[in-house]
């Protein structure tokens, strides 16, 4: 179970299985069995873009042809929001992620941490209840990536926060509860500093040890 307004971790090595339940969870993925509860209703059947969840991935998923306005507008566009409330709020998302001026800009002129603030902007233009955000600082150097980290845990006040990573640093510093997952199986899920300095199961305890994984 994850609270309204959590900033929810899923730890664990490669090929554990947290990205494929992140997945399940924004509507990529089909559960074989259970279900997907949001606000006690099963959405586990429901496409993507009617599900109150937007990603954020590792490898941006911008579309290089287009500007950053249109990048975007372009979820907007689709839902057939009029042109003038577009205009409001990617000026809104722009200023929230300090991005705010580079309307005109073309993907390819951005860092690789100013690409990935776009993406947090371009998730938020669709005002979505829960943010799923998949390795989404991997690929960043460690600036930009404490810059993604503080922008994140700012959001959490208005959002829902669901982070994959194998970083356990990360965990630690931005997360209030932590899922440990090892061999698709959820080992231990708690409060991050209680699972961090007493974990309950022994398979945890040996992870964040370094005596595997």
């Amino acid at each position: 179970t994850i609270n309204e307004g959590e900033f929810v971790t899923f730890l664990g090595p490669s090929g554990c299985g947290k990205t494929t339940i992140l997945r399940m969870l924004a509507g990529f993925e089909t559960p074989t069995s259970g279900e997907i509860l949001f606000n006690g209703k099963d959405i586990s059947e429901l496409p993507p873009n009617e599900r109150k969840f937007n990603t954020v991935f590792q490898k941006y998923a911008l579309f290089p042809h287009l500007n950053i306005y249109d990048n975007i507008s372009f979820g907007l566009k689709e839902k057939k929001v009029p042109k003038n409330e577009i205009k409001k709020k990617v000026k809104r998302v722009l200023e929230i992620v300090d991005l705010e001026g580079f309307e005109k800009r073309k993907i390819d002129s951005l860092s690789g941490g100013q690409q990935q603030r776009l993406c947090i902007a371009r998730a938020l233009a669709v005002q979505p209840k829960v943010i799923l955000c998949d390795e989404s600082t991997a690929s960043l150097d460690p600036i930009s990536t404490g810059k993604i980290e503080d922008l994140l845990m700012e959001l959490k006040s208005k959002y829902t926060v669901i982070m994959v990573t194998h970083n356990m640093q990360q965990a630690v510093r931005v997360s209030d509860q932590t899922a440990f997952f090892l061999l698709g199986d959820l080992v231990e899920y708690g409060d991050t500093d209680q699972l961090f300095s007493t974990p309950k199961e022994k398979k945890t305890e040996d992870y964040i040890t370094g005596r595997f994984g």
